[in-house]
């Protein structure tokens, strides 16, 4: 399976404790900071949303 890669790359600044939060949940889910901001990304709405 092909992964399609990203075309732009993305740098947040976060505060340490939206870091840490970040950092935890990744912990305990297991999954990466990257899939996990993704997932919320797509979670968003948008006003040209159908």
């Amino acid at each position: 399976m092909n992964k399609k890669w990203a075309a732009k790359r993305l740098t947040i600044n976060l505060t340490s404790s939206e870091a840490e939060k970040l950092e935890k949940y990744c912990l305990m889910t297991g999954r990466p900071a990257t899939d996990v901001i993704r997932e919320l990304i797509r979670s968003l709405t948008t006003e040209d949303k159908e």
